[in-house]
């Protein structure tokens, strides 16, 4: 996910949140003036608390750590095996999906500009004159008053003198309070977010609380309720040149006349108008884990190793497996000064593709797992210390004791790593790798398998988080022998420091060959085994 996308998203995250939370505490009460300034609040802080930066703070806080270790483990989206099908169509909505958007958000815009534009013709075109001292333009057509900004429209001989005095007043308050630019802000943010149906929902909600502000204005100059409900009935057949502007009866009459009549809140109400501070100050905190999450998402690597039923190791026998102790699996940091996220990460000694090496050369199902048909993703995190060693691993998602101690004993076996560094010093990190350990085929023919030497694996590593590239989908059929390969790229040989050079991000697919499978394809070549690799197109 890009950074724009996330930003896009945060802001309709917290559009729909502020809206729930203004149905849920403000929605009954007659505090207008509060209400507005917490519904443009809402608006404001939406665009800008995911641009709010203190992770620096984030980092330094040990709870705040754990959360955003917690978080990369298990709230971030996985990335899996995709097919051929399925990816076309994960592509194809990423191509078609922002096109939709940004010609919808174009079309809005565009009926954005139009209303502007006729609005200034209108006011231009009209006769401008006084009526009871306040300046009004009189409508060339038989039309419902409205306002926008300082010009008020109105059709005098439409209405009797005291209907016309209410009309004043109403549309007075309007241009003296500056409505139309909570009209205006509401209606640039629909055309941003117009995806999302919350967004629509809070500019009703604003142009509903302007209109009860202004026809509570009326009532306190001292015309009567009923007679004043009455007039707005009158005017409820007239139609509304357009939306933007401020108009007289263009919103649900129920609603106002049922404000009108509502007993005013007590003064004390005004009090949980303070509870969205904590809101704003919780999104604005989860924003920042959510972006130092993402930068540990970028080297979590998900491996899923699958073996066939038919065709499993035998490597790993269960004496040589230790059950896992609760307090073995402790997720709690066991050093304050751990970092989660840091300027340059760990890397492992070769890169990514040699950690995806290391892994699948190293990793034993475990036999008892397999008959038990224990299968899972097991999330483990260890620290990468500053002298570069692997220390504490430890189990952020277990599946079982089986599976959990085979995950701890592959980190732990690992060699030693490019240690993190922070303002140029080293430092220890935390690290997250899940690994995913997965049967293939029908438990009615469990009992006819006999273990192997060889297995056929299926390994799934995901692109970074903040890429827009899909995951890789690797076949190895793996074995005890350890000869250098035969390396095929597009077809073509390759040698081994050419093989190490090429970056796995790039990798469509890497299809190991042992056995006969690999001498019936290339003939004498294929006596050490064959890795073909086919690249993603540019």
């Amino acid at each position: 996910m890009t950074p724009e996308l996330a930003y896009f998203f945060k802001i309709n995250i917290g559009i729909a949140l502020f809206y729930a939370f203004y149905r849920l505490f403000f929605y009954r009460d007659t505090f207008f003036h509060w209400r507005r300034y917490a519904l443009l609040s809402f608006l404001i802080i939406s665009l800008l608390y995911p641009l709010m930066n203190f992770q620096d703070w984030v980092k330094e806080q040990e709870p705040m750590n754990e959360i955003v270790t917690i978080y990369a483990a298990n709230i971030l989206p996985e990335v899996g095996v995709t097919h051929q099908e399925s990816k076309i169509w994960t592509q194809l909505i990423s191509n078609v999906g922002p096109a939709i958007y940004l010609i919808g958000a174009g079309l809005f815009f565009i009926r954005f500009l139009i209303q502007l534009i006729s609005i200034s013709i209108l006011a231009i075109r009209c006769r401008k004159t006084e009526i009871n001292g306040i300046t009004v333009r009189i409508l060339n057509r038989p039309s419902a008053p409205f306002s926008f900004f300082h010009w008020i429209f109105i059709s005098p001989e439409l209405h009797s003198e005291k209907e016309a005095k209410e009309i004043l007043i109403h549309e007075e308050t309007h241009a003296r309070q500056w409505h139309s630019i909570d009209v205006m802000f509401s209606e640039l943010i629909t055309i941003l977010c117009w995806v999302n149906p919350f967004a629509w929902l809070l500019k009703r909600e604003i142009r509903n609380n302007l209109e009860y502000m202004a026809d509570h204005k009326v009532i306190l100059s001292g015309h009567d309720t009923k007679s004043y409900q009455y007039h707005l009935l009158g005017l409820a057949n007239q139609k509304a040149a357009a939306n933007l502007y401020n108009s007289f009866n263009v919103l649900p009459l129920k609603n106002r006349i049922t404000m009108m009549n509502k007993k005013r809140t007590k003064s004390i109400g005004k009090t949980k108008y303070a509870m969205f501070i904590p809101l704003a100050a919780l999104l604005m905190l989860v924003s920042n884990i959510e972006a130092i999450a993402r930068v540990t998402g970028k080297v979590t690597k998900d491996i899923a190793v699958s073996l066939t039923k038919n065709e499993v190791s035998s490597a790993t026998e269960p004496s040589s497996l230790v059950a896992i102790t609760q307090e073995n699996d402790s997720a709690k940091p066991k050093k304050s000064n751990v970092f989660t996220a840091v300027e340059v990460m760990p890397q492992y000694p070769g890169g990514e593709q040699e950690l995806l090496k290391f892994i699948v050369t190293n990793l034993k199902y475990p036999v008892e797992a397999q008959k038990a048909e224990e299968e899972g993703k097991v999330y483990v995190r260890f620290t990468v210390a500053e002298n570069g060693y692997v220390e504490d691993p430890t189990i952020l998602r277990s599946v079982s004791p089986l599976l959990d101690n085979e995950a701890k004993r592959i980190i732990s076996s690992m060699p030693k790593w490019i240690p993190g560094k922070q303002k140029g010093k080293n430092v220890s990190v935390y690290y997250v790798i899940p690994i995913m350990f997965k049967l293939d085929g029908s438990p009615a023919n469990s009992e006819k398998n006999t273990p192997k030497k060889n297995f056929h694996a299926v390994i799934d590593y995901g692109t970074n988080l903040n890429s827009s590239n899909g995951t890789s989908h690797t076949i190895i059929n793996k074995s005890g022998d350890s000869t250098p390969p035969l390396y095929i790229l597009n077809g073509k040989e390759i040698s081994d420091t050419e093989m190490k050079k090429l970056d796995s991000n790039s990798f469509q697919s890497i299809n190991v060959l042992k056995g006969k499978s690999a001498t019936e394809k290339y003939g004498e070549k294929g006596t050490n085994g064959v890795i073909e690799i086919t690249l993603k197109e540019q």
